[in-house]
């Protein structure tokens, strides 16, 4: 993995791996937390949110997901325009933890495509993300618990959001998606 600070404002996150004796399933992620309100200034329900997806992957009662790619229209997922995440959360129980079949094609668009913005209305920040991967975890800090961080504040629930950009989960066990498994030399990148 290579972090690099590249022009102005932009931080680039480059995750590479190959098979080097046989064929592997890959879909690395990174889990980083983000709050564009700043350090100690409270949670991201008032941050503004819009994924590039129409589809997300729904899961069994073991959070597994099934296979089925479920539309985000007229539902709590639909972020396909932005919208405040506090507004759409009061639907989704204990808040987001799902994965996005995001709609950018990587080869159509000389590989890297927008897949999701954030902007925080109070701080005036935003963030685009951009991926080649086909899913996209959104998580909101739904099991973040009481936790004494830098300088003695507390994170709580909703302190900070992940956009784990990955493969579909399940890939593996599920024909319709795309696979996940790269041959012997084959580079993910």
């Amino acid at each position: 993995m290579t972090y690099t600070l590249s022009g102005d404002y932009e931080l680039l996150t480059e995750m590479k791996a190959v098979p080097v004796k046989k064929s592997t399933p890959i879909s690395l992620a990174q889990h980083t937390y983000w709050n564009l309100s700043g350090h100690g200034n409270g949670d991201i329900l008032g941050h503004n949110v819009c994924i590039k997806a129409d589809y997300i992957t729904p899961v069994d009662n073991d959070l597994i997901p099934t296979g089925e790619m479920l539309s985000v229209h007229g539902t709590p997922f639909d972020f396909r325009k932005p919208h405040e995440i506090r507004d759409q959360t009061k639907d989704v129980s204990g808040g987001y933890d799902h994965n996005f079949v995001l709609n950018g094609n990587p080869e159509a668009e000389g590989g890297l495509y927008l897949a999701a913005t954030v902007k925080d209305p109070n701080s005036g920040r935003a963030m685009d993300l951009l991926t080649n991967a086909r899913g996209m975890q959104f998580y909101t800090g739904n099991f973040i618990s009481d936790t004494k961080g830098k300088n003695g504040v507390r994170y709580k629930k909703h302190s900070g959001l992940c956009l784990e950009t990955q493969g579909l989960p399940n890939a593996l066990n599920q024909p319709k998606f795309l696979s996940i498994v790269y041959n012997l030399g084959q580079v993910y990148t």
